[in-house]
């Protein structure tokens, strides 16, 4: 039902060795078919989740192609310092996987299509 957004995936994963670490990457069937990800350790600054963001071969499809808006990049920013902290603060979350993570133009808020979050027990 959201029209001119872009599929993006956030998440992390809790890593024995590292500890908390943030997902990135395109959303929906692109991370599964081209793997494009970009991952970097909890909790983050605003200006390591826009090197995140920008790290993607995919960014050109952020940056508006075809006719298409560009992404909001504060908005995406917000949402992987937001989800770095989520992890960082809490370490009972084993996993986190929201995608695909729907983000348009901006001043665009992000809008997460599916969740899923395993608890440690």
């Amino acid at each position: 039902m959201v029209k001119g957004a872009h599929e993006v995936i956030l998440g992390g994963v809790r890593d024995a060795q590292f500890g908390p670490l943030v997902l990135f990457g395109l959303g929906g069937i692109f991370v599964e078919v081209m793997g494009d990800i970009a991952l970097r350790i909890a909790p983050l600054e605003r200006d390591e989740a826009l090197e995140m963001i920008r790290s993607l071969r995919g960014l050109p499809l952020l940056e508006g192609s075809r006719g298409q808006k560009a992404v909001d990049f504060e908005a995406l920013a917000t949402a992987l310092v937001r989800v770095a902290a989520l992890l960082a603060e809490h370490p009972q979350i084993v996993e986190l996987d929201l995608n695909p993570v729907l983000v348009g133009g901006s001043r665009a808020a992000c809008a997460v299509v599916d969740a899923r979050v395993r608890i440690a027990r």
